[in-house]
């Protein structure tokens, strides 16, 4: 068994956790990383197949050598006296040396391929360049590893005040070299080695310990940020919701990852480059976490601390409101009305929740232009007065005036029936209606249109998402991840556990024991009332994905409708507009 969770107390820490991770998942340290340091003599010529004429490198692991590598190249040309005044090297020296052809591979097979190589050199862009056209040149693959450039890290970590220039040379009299810089490819790697070691152990103190932190350490960082890498040291390896905390104890930002360790540690780093996360980071004190058996429960969880702390660094960071609702009025003539609950029973005839009031108002005034129902306020006796009188609206056909017929609204069934998710003829009314926009070129009008329509889509294929998993007192699933297999327990659209099992053989047993283990929740009073509207949107995503199968057989079925709005899209429409159309 691999790991499970009940979901209680977002902020303690739960017992029974037991993920297994992958190595490659603590990151690599510094210690275990092989580090080839390489110099080349050339021609002195632009990089090519024939300017190399000598290759020198050193490969360690720990801070200790374990190989070398050094030959002289034959590259096919006079060497240019001014090289070999500076190197030593004659071309009667490169005469019987092995052509590039030959060297090359055997270099590469040196350098090897494994992702925790990396290949180091003092001003890497010369050297690194001209291997890598030399290799173009004869169709050879490039060893993937990632390059180090020791200029760069000696600026960073070497003050100008304690060299005058960052040449290989100065820097191995100012850090007392056992090798000296000679021109000399083998020997200039040897030097270059030092200085590497040189570097990394300045580093260390700035919370540089691992392969990932040394790929950002030349970005400029602040000494003061980076050296606090350390408050995610004690942080999980596994999937889960992480916290930083600020002086007075107040949650600053909530995040998640599938590694808590691995993300937190690149706020530290130039990883991170929004600047107001950069201020977060350096107002926080400590970092919590809370480990998860699967990364959809940590996403849940994040969406309850968001809405529990209210963080003033999550941008989408708010206290919990209730969404709008539209639904007809209980009264002898309804009308449409906005509100902000729904109770359980009235779902299937409301249509909501929407993102916004203004989303609200949008389908509001396109229901009521294409069905006519009424719009004004007045509440209407069953049986009119003598005396009534129509407004407007009825003169210019825009309503059934039941004010002064006292007959039920041929309106209000199509208006029910839209607000039940059955929007066909209300999309069709409106495309027709874009279309004649558009021929006249009201693009304006046309896109007005196209928002209200739009909101209509969304919202009702939001509804029938949310309606498939609320109704549902409890539904057990389970799919393939990386790690395992993934079991979800949800009930009433909210998630009550999740749990991971190594074998397919072991997801029926474990389903049961989290549906035994898991708190109950009790069944709300208002549509969508278990839980946040983003959290069932969560479940419903997951649930849908490819690879989930049902464990348990709920009395209505979890399934999209054949008149579902889904099967409606967004395509283009005249004058660079867009408009919803059926897919």
């Amino acid at each position: 068994m691999a790991g499970r969770l009940v979901l209680e107390d977002a902020r303690r820490a739960p017992e029974g956790i037991d993920v297994q991770l992958a190595f490659s998942d603590l990151g690599t340290d510094l210690r275990s990383v092989t580090f080839v340091v390489v110099d080349l003599e050339t021609t002195g010529g632009a990089p090519g197949a024939e300017e190399i004429t000598e290759i020198g490198a050193v490969k360690s692991i720990g801070g200790e050598v374990v190989g070398t590598f050094g030959t002289l190249v034959n590259p096919n040309q006079p060497i240019p006296p001014s090289i070999t005044v500076l190197t030593g090297i004659t071309t009667a020296m490169v005469m019987d040396a092995p052509r590039i052809a030959t060297v090359l591979p055997a270099f590469f097979e040196f350098v090897g391929d494994s992702p925790d190589t990396v290949l180091v050199a003092h001003n890497a862009r010369f050297d690194v360049g001209h291997l890598k056209a030399a290799a173009q040149a004869l169709d050879l693959p490039f060893p993937k590893v990632m390059t180090l450039d020791t200029v760069q890290l000696a600026r960073r970590t070497i003050s100008k005040d304690e060299t005058p220039n960052y040449k290989l040379g100065t820097l191995a009299r100012v850090i007392g070299t056992a090798v000296t810089p000679t021109h000399r490819a083998l020997d200039d790697a040897l030097a270059t080695e030092e200085l590497l070691q040189f570097i990394l152990g300045r580093l260390g103190p700035l919370g540089v310990s691992h392969l990932e932190d040394l790929k950002t350490v030349t970005d400029p960082v602040p000494y003061k940020r980076r050296v606090r890498a350390s408050l995610a040291d004690h942080l999980p390896r596994t999937p889960g919701v992480y916290r930083f905390i600020g002086p007075g104890d107040q949650v600053l930002y909530v995040g998640t990852s599938v590694n808590v360790y691995k993300r937190v540690r690149q706020y530290f780093t130039a990883a991170e480059k929004r600047n107001r996360m950069g201020e977060m980071v350096d107002l926080a004190v400590r970092v919590e976490a809370t480990s998860t058996a699967t990364t959809l429960e940590a996403q849940v969880l994040e969406l309850r601390d968001i809405q529990t702390y209210d963080p003033p660094y999550n941008r989408r960071s708010k206290k919990p409101q209730k969404r709008p609702w539209l639904v007809l009025t209980k009264e002898s003539h309804p009308r449409l009305s906005i509100v902000r609950s729904v109770p359980v029973a009235d779902f299937p005839d409301a249509l909501g929740p929407f993102t916004s009031a203004r989303s609200a108002k949008l389908v509001k005034d396109l229901l009521e232009k294409t069905t006519r129902i009424r719009t004004c306020t007045t509440k209407f006796p069953l049986v009119p007065a003598e005396n009534a009188r129509a407004c407007s609206l009825a003169d210019m056909g825009r309503c059934d005036a039941p004010c002064l017929t006292g007959i039920t609204q041929p309106a209000v069934p199509r208006t029910a029936s839209n607000l039940s998710g059955l929007i066909d003829e209300t999309v069709e009314k409106a495309l027709e209606n874009m279309r004649e926009m558009s021929s006249r070129e009201e693009f304006e009008r046309a896109a007005e249109e196209r928002d209200r329509l739009s909101s209509l889509i969304k919202t009702a294929a939001r509804k029938e998402n949310l309606r498939l998993l609320t109704s549902v007192p409890e539904l057990r699933a389970s799919r393939p991840g990386k790690k395992g297999w993934e079991i979800v327990v949800i009930r009433y659209g909210r998630l009550a556990g999740t749990a991971t099992v190594s074998s397919a053989h072991e997801v029926l047993g474990m389903a049961e024991t989290l549906a035994a283990t898991t708190p109950p929740v009790q069944e709300p009073t208002l549509a969508c009332g278990a839980a946040p509207v983003e959290e069932t949107e969560l479940l419903f995503a997951w649930i849908f994905s490819p690879g989930t199968r049902l464990l348990n057989s709920p009395e209505q079925p979890v399934a999209v409708s054949r008149n579902s709005p889904h099967r409606f899209r967004i395509v283009e429409l005249a004058g660079d507009k867009r408009a919803p159309s059926r897919a």
